[in-house]
């Protein structure tokens, strides 16, 4: 088939490196930057498995900025382009989802469109009225920053919305992509399938600020959080995963999702899901006034990025410490190799590790480095795990 995946983030890079497997697959980008590295063999974002599939020169697949070449005769798109929360609207920005679809209608009216997007729950039904001749899917995206390829190659499940034809061609390709034999495939309705995914990153929100109150209530009490998780991870119903204590849960997508979730419950009776979106502001609220006891003259931020193997500072959980921090008058200042600026928010990037950890009075780390081993009585961590 002809394939075209556009977007070239996580969940784009992701797809095209899976489809191209198998087949030719044009990805299309407006930044011109990302279309010259897929095409040069070298991925826009920080991800092992893609890179060493670019690298290996065995894909069917280009790039391009050009939107007409790239939807002219295809015969699948997906969709993967960002939709960020706007706070004014409670919703997110499907815009970029939307001008998409327009133009695939424009260019290739009979493709089948793949929404890979997280989009607010009833987008897809809303589309499919709009354009009632466009053949729209929506297909929930389960990945990890910095492992999304890996994710796809071994999927834990595969959700395509609305049952059909169409649905099944697309899990098949999905399905021929995978490395696992028979992953999970289930057709769903499309709003189900888009409440699915908003469920989902909603429960993982939970969890992440669950063991952090959990944290904060040691840290209070003088107790060992360690003991106290190990502990309650004994129960197979709850288990050791996902629990190790952070700043807050961060990166591009729980954030935004866990807020589209409580839009979406505007009518409908609940306090939970208020109470997940608020107690990421309480843990931050109470790591910095923590961090703030000691009374540094300066703090050092070390890495913005919200786990280990991904460059994305999107929405991390240390951004919002920092502004606490530098809100009570202490100077920051920011370790970040990937960034090509002097000043980050204002704070100055010091790009020397030693002269860094020298000028820090506190070193903040949402994750503890191993390069960080000779200053360990000046950080403030709680990684008590040593893992994502």
């Amino acid at each position: 088939m002809k394939l075209t995946v556009a977007g070239l983030g996580y969940v784009g890079m992701a797809n095209a490196v899976l489809l191209s497997q198998h087949h030719d697959v044009t990805a299309f980008d407006v930044d011109a930057q990302r279309v010259r590295l897929v095409n040069q063999g070298r991925s826009p974002i920080a991800d092992t498995e893609i890179e060493a599939r670019l690298a290996s020169g065995g894909l069917r697949l280009r790039a391009t900025s050009d939107p007409v070449g790239a939807y002219s005769g295809a015969e699948l798109v997906v969709v993967a382009t960002p939709t960020n929360y706007d706070p004014e609207t409670l919703y997110f920005d499907t815009s970029s989802v939307e001008s998409v679809i327009d133009d695939v209608l424009a260019v290739a009216p009979r493709a089948i469109i793949v929404i890979k997007s997280t989009i607010p729950v009833g987008f897809t039904k809303r589309m499919q009225s709009l354009r009632p001749d466009a053949r729209i899917l929506f297909s929930p995206e389960f990945l990890r920053e910095g492992h999304a390829l890996y994710d796809n190659l071994h999927p834990s499940r595969i959700i395509v919305a609305d049952p059909g034809p169409d649905a099944e061609v697309f899990a098949g390709l999905l399905v021929e992509g995978a490395e696992d034999a028979d992953p999970p495939v289930m057709f769903t309705g499309s709003t189900e399938a888009e409440a699915i995914k908003l469920f989902s990153n909603t429960y993982l929100a939970m969890r992440v600020a669950y063991f952090n109150e959990l944290d904060t209530y040691a840290l209070q009490h003088g107790l060992d959080t360690r003991q106290i998780i190990r502990g309650v991870g004994l129960d197979p119903r709850i288990g050791t995963h996902y629990n190790n204590p952070s700043f807050g849960y961060g990166g591009y997508c729980l954030p935004k999702d866990t807020k589209q979730l409580l839009a979406n419950y505007r009518d409908v009776p609940q306090v939970l899901i208020q109470a997940i979106v608020e107690s990421n502001t309480t843990r931050k609220d109470f790591i910095a006034t923590d961090i703030l006891a000691s009374g540094p003259t300066t703090v050092g931020i070390y890495r913005l990025a919200m786990k280990s193997g991904s460059d994305n500072f999107r929405s991390s959980s240390v951004q919002g410490i920092m502004k606490r921090i530098k809100a009570k008058g202490v100077m920051v200042i920011v370790y970040e190799p990937m960034l090509s600026e002097e000043t980050f928010f204002n704070s100055e990037v010091v790009r020397d590790l030693a002269e860094f950890t020298a000028r820090s009075d506190v070193i903040v780390c949402n994750r503890a480095a191993p390069e960080l081993s000779d200053v360990r009585a000046k950080l403030y961590t709680r990684d008590v795990f040593g893992r994502d």
